[in-house]
């Protein structure tokens, strides 16, 4: 039998799945490290570039709740300031090779700024009752959308080219 199929599959906790997320996001940047502790449901993202970690630190919510489970974010080194949305999209996804480029510009309404992420399917094993062997299958727009918080002007979207 396969061997991916003989799993016992349960249902991941929303906590889980957005560790998972945000792992997605960065595992291939290098300036990044993300780890989870069970214990205390806290994420932590281990972050090398200053820059990154200043704008990380404002974009990611410090806590999100799922029922009666906090999940706290902590990124480390953590530095607090403001500065506009789009730059600080640019500083967390520096040398990041999920996203193909950062668009700014004005919009009809105002600026509007878009995040263009790799045409890639991200799949990660998140225990999906709906999935053979439990991955969910997503694009890394809809993983930012449930990971950052919304910011206005600044949208989540998917390279039109591979």
């Amino acid at each position: 039998m396969n061997n991916k199929t003989d799993k016992k599959l349960a249902i991941s906790p929303p906590w889980i799945t957005y560790y998972n997320e945000i792992n997605e996001l960065f595992k291939d940047d290098p300036d990044v490290m993300v780890k989870y502790n069970e214990d205390d449901y806290s994420i932590k993202l281990y972050v090398d570039d200053s820059d990154k970690a200043f704008a990380l630190s404002i974009l990611l919510p410090p806590e999100k709740t799922f029922g009666n489970i906090v999940v706290k974010t902590t990124v480390v080194p953590p530095n607090l300031a403001e500065e506009p949305d789009i730059q600080l999209f640019e500083r967390a996804f520096k040398n990041n090779p999920v996203v193909d480029f950062i668009k700014a510009g004005l919009g009809p309404f105002g600026d509007i700024s878009y995040v263009v992420f790799k045409n890639k399917v991200v799949q990660f094993f998140n225990d999906n009752l709906s999935d053979l062997n439990g991955i969910t299958s997503t694009l890394y727009e809809n993983i930012a959308t449930d990971v950052f918080e919304q910011r206005d002007g600044v949208f989540f979207c998917t390279n039109t080219e591979a």
